[in-house]
């Protein structure tokens, strides 16, 4: 299962190429997810010679104070031969076969990021070591648990190392290797503290015991190292480290292992432990449970990963498209969704979507109820015959009939059914402006692009004005044919009406008598009513014809025609997508990119398994 532990190597490290390395974000997060082994340790516990003796090799920064001041993720990769050599996460391509360099680049690494300051920063280095003398593990190393502060470090330091530790130790995917020194009281132990808090049971916590052949004579730690002084569910583990005159001699790592394993072997207190006691073994035993954690986890990683795919790649469809480069594809880019718009506006006229159904609305119950509202009967009552007849006649009576009267009397009541009409073109008019406006709104692509939208919504709306003024005048036309020529059967008929009504010779002022003029208002009454009922039906069909269609067909003509001269500076001011959302579709892209490379690598491992 050696290609299970490289598999999370390879995914810890595009993690942290993508700034993914477990802080919080409002992308999801696959690093979390990722088993892994946590290093915690007090300043004074031993922690760094323990990486070393499990590595093999002096590596590490020594100094007083906090040394470790980012995580180093350590990623040891077992060679069946050849020379040792390392590599860092920030330098892929440079090979460190001497370890004093890869000490020195540990630190300059560190103050890259936290400069001189001797603050801590959360971002992880990434170390890989090639080697025959290792297993295939990986291990972070946290900064040193520490009780004071010391100059050029704000006194928050405390608090921000326990902060950073308890951030990566407190997740379930994480192994806790806890690092105490065996000269100290267990009790006051900085890493035990902590690992406590987070894992109360030691279900996942590792005990190591350093310095155990400093402890004052008579005294020994073969409570801790059985697990009666604290019980954790895995055994303690004893480890001897070179000491600081080892290291000031430059004492071969292999030696000490060497070493180290003869004391334990050697040492009655220890004998019974010593073979599970020693750095080789902590390696080994640290390397089989990774490998059987990260197998268990597979199946819950690959449905993190699958669905989180599913989340990134639906955000990417909402955000849409990136912006072209090339004035080409810029234009057409606002073609598409102009396009878009359009089509969207068409089905809500044509009942694919809500709203349209407003517009045979206006035709079917307030176009009538306003041409009811006119009252032509009011219009044509006896005192306003009387009046416009005799206006009509002027200084000579008509003869037979009142033809001139008849004329006004039609024009003046016909003539009211402009307004109607004119208010039937205004509120289709307000019916499509309001539809132009929720098919902006439900057009995703312009919600990328404020500028776009707003000069869209213009030009839509233009459109609009100058179709409404088309229509108007269209409608109104058709009240103002009615006036200009009547119906000739009905003045037809006037003449054997006037027969019934009378004897012509009749004196002249007969001729006004209350029943001549209610025969004649009623007359006219009967004529408005039928030019009214046929233009109930002409009127939305005129605007239907002038507004509801020419909007259908023509509505972003003269716009495309104008975004046909513009530039490509030009075009490019259209599509002024907020930085933020062009920042939040790269980082999207990016992580959907490493969830899919994510998927295929667990894939290819569990398909081989």
């Amino acid at each position: 299962m050696e290609n299970l532990i490289q598999l999370v190597n390879r995914l810890q490290r595009a993690c942290t190429a993508l700034g993914d390395h477990g802080e919080e974000s409002a992308l999801p997060t696959l690093w979390d997810a990722l088993p892994s082994i946590a290093v915690v340790g007090g300043q004074s516990s031993g922690k760094s010679s323990v990486l070393e003796s499990i590595v093999g090799k002096d590596f590490l920064p020594r100094g007083t104070g906090i040394v470790t001041r980012r995580p180093l993720v350590l990623q040891l990769h077992r060679l069946d031969e050849g020379r040792e050599y390392a590599e860092f996460g920030h330098l892929p391509r440079k090979r460190f076969t001497d370890f004093a360099a890869v000490r020195k680049e540990i630190a300059d690494e560190t103050d890259r990021e936290t400069g001189r300051s001797k603050q801590i920063s959360s971002v992880p280095i990434y170390l890989s070591i090639y080697s025959p003398n290792v297993v295939n593990l990986t291990l972070i190393d946290l900064p040193g648990l520490t009780k004071v502060a010391v100059e050029g470090q704000s006194d928050s330091i405390v608090t921000d190392i326990e902060n950073m530790v308890r951030s990566y130790i407190e997740k379930p995917n994480c192994i806790i290797l806890a690092v105490s020194s065996a000269n100290q009281d267990l009790a006051t132990s900085d890493a035990i503290k902590v690992s406590r808090e987070v894992d109360p049971k030691g279900e996942r916590t590792f005990g190591v015991l350093t310095k155990i052949d400093l402890m004052d004579k008579g005294t020994d730690a073969v409570e801790i190292l059985e697990g009666r002084a604290y019980k954790l569910q895995f055994p303690w583990i004893g480890v001897v480290n070179r000491s600081q005159q080892d290291i000031n001699k430059n004492v071969d790592m292999i030696a000490a292992r060497r070493r180290e394993r003869e004391y334990f072997a050697q040492t009655p207190e220890y004998k019974h432990l010593a073979h599970r006691m020693g750095s080789e073994h902590l390696g080994k035993i640290l390397s089989k449970h990774l490998e059987s954690v990260i197998k268990s986890r597979i199946p819950g990683l690959q449905s993190l990963i699958n669905k989180t795919i599913i989340e990134l790649e639906s955000e990417l469809s909402r955000l849409g498209k990136p912006i072209a480069t090339d004035a080409g594809g810029k234009l057409y880019m606002i073609m598409e969704i102009c396009r878009a718009f359009d089509g969207i506006f068409k089905e809500h006229l044509d009942g694919v979507r809500p709203g349209g159904d407003k517009i045979y609305n206006v035709f079917d119950n307030q176009l009538p109820a306003a041409l009811k509202r006119l009252q032509f009967d009011k219009h044509l009552a006896m005192e306003n015959v009387r009046k416009l007849i005799t206006e009509a006649d002027g200084y000579q009576p008509h003869l037979i009939a009142p033809e001139q009267g008849y004329r006004r009397l039609i024009e003046t009541a016909l003539i009211t059914i402009k307004g109607p009409a004119e208010a039937a073109v205004d509120a289709v008019h307000g019916i499509l402006k309001e539809l132009v406006q929720k098919s902006m709104s439900e057009t995703v692509e312009l919600k990328q692009y404020p500028s776009l939208r707003v000069e869209v919504g213009s030009a839509a709306v233009e459109s609009l004005d100058r179709l409404k003024e088309e229509s108007k005048k269209a409608t109104l036309q058709l009240v103002e044919m009615e006036c200009s020529y009547l119906t000739v059967d009905f003045f037809r008929k006037l003449p054997q009406d006037v027969e019934k009504g009378g004897n012509p010779t009749h004196s002249i002022f007969d001729r006004y008598n209350d029943s001549y003029l209610r025969r004649i208002g009623s007359t006219v009454l009967s004529y408005v009513n039928m030019v009214c009922a046929s233009l109930r039906n002409s009127i939305p069909k005129s605007i239907v014809y002038c507004q509801v269609r020419e909007a259908k067909r023509s509505l972003l003509d003269h716009f495309f025609t104008e975004l046909g001269k513009k530039e490509g500076r030009q075009l490019g001011t259209l599509l002024d997508e907020d930085p933020a959302i062009m920042q939040r579709r790269i980082s999207l892209a990016k992580r959907l990119e490493l969830y899919r490379n994510a998927q295929a690598e667990i894939d290819s491992v569990a398909w081989s398994k």
